[in-house]
């Protein structure tokens, strides 16, 4: 029987199918109870801290709004400049500090491997909320979440995934986790900013038929979701570089109109300028209703590595 009871959440290929289904079903019951109205106590007694090295909205927010809707409690540090790492204080040192206040710990780091670094130093679950350019396999889940309850099911699906795929934890995860079922990918970027080829060869020694194209059109025309992102300026050490590549894609009405019937996009956001307005009406312009999943799914995983669900 699959549990993840203190487990770290560290990184998207972590989880087998049976634990991918165990976050689903729990997510799923949590979001009816939200439907429902339910107050719950689920997490009473129980602390959260959020540890924020990197800039976030939506993935902060969205944990804290999990565990108070749990019923627990919240500290948070949102900028590194107000944390002692400004005085040039340890990840290490910070996180002995940390599991003497709280119960479950969230950390986003700009450091790839820093949720595992963190993970060595505590005895309290540690939930990656992205470590730079490496990982963020709590976005990939409710992103799992999110196709499934829009397409019904993730298996036979052609998924498409365009922009900035070398420096995009989101997609990295995201490619991992939707490994373990029968999917097949086009991957659009620029020759720049092309999926990392050791993720390419490690899907194609698991049997996934990958396409990696530089044509959006060519993908959607096949494609039952897009998964949009943005080129990521933070990433970039030459701006010139960036200005160059950040209008590579942008999505527009009349591009959604030739693409395959039904196509469901999705986007971790935040957007910049890849996806125009004009498509924020289109019935399969899925981001927001992404964005909201975020919720049931973040209080999932911390009931379920709280023991508690």
């Amino acid at each position: 029987m699959a549990t993840l009871h203190n487990q770290d959440i560290l990184r998207a290929d972590q989880f087998n199918k049976e634990e991918v289904g165990l976050i689903m079903d729990t997510a799923r019951a949590f979001e009816q109870d939200l439907q429902a109205g339910k107050v719950l106590d689920t997490m009473n007694g129980q602390v959260l801290a959020t540890l924020f090295f990197e800039p976030s909205t939506r993935t902060r927010l969205s944990f804290e709004s999990a565990m108070l809707r749990l019923g627990g409690g919240v500290i948070t540090v949102a900028d590194s400049k107000t944390s002692s790492a400004a005085k040039g204080e340890s990840l290490h040192d910070t996180i002995k500090t940390v599991e003497g206040y709280a119960d479950v710990i969230v950390l986003r780091h700009p450091q790839i491997g820093s949720a595992e670094q963190a993970a060595s130093a505590t005895v309290r679950p540690i939930l990656n909320a992205g470590d730079g350019a490496g990982q963020h396999p709590t976005q990939s889940l409710l992103d799992l979440y999110t196709i499934e309850k829009e397409k019904g099911k993730a298996d036979g699906l052609t998924i498409s995934l365009a922009g900035d795929l070398k420096n995009g934890r989101t997609v990295h995860s995201l490619v991992d986790l939707l490994s373990l079922f029968d999917v097949k990918f086009y991957f659009v970027a620029p020759a720049a900013l092309s999926m990392p080829e050791t993720i390419v060869a490690k899907l194609k020694d698991r049997g996934i038929e990958v396409t990696e194209t530089e044509s959006l059109e060519q993908a959607l025309a096949v494609s039952d979701v897009l998964y949009m992102t943005r080129i990521q300026r933070e990433r970039f050490s030459d701006p010139a570089e960036y200005e160059r590549l950040k209008g590579a894609y942008i999505l527009t009405q009349a591009i959604v109109d030739k693409a395959k019937k039904g196509l469901t996009i999705m986007h971790p956001l935040p957007r910049v300028n890849e996806i125009a307005t004009d498509v924020d009406d289109y019935a399969g312009a899925a981001y927001f209703r992404q964005v909201a999943n975020g919720v049931p799914v973040r209080m999932a995983l911390l009931a379920l590595v709280a023991g508690r669900a």
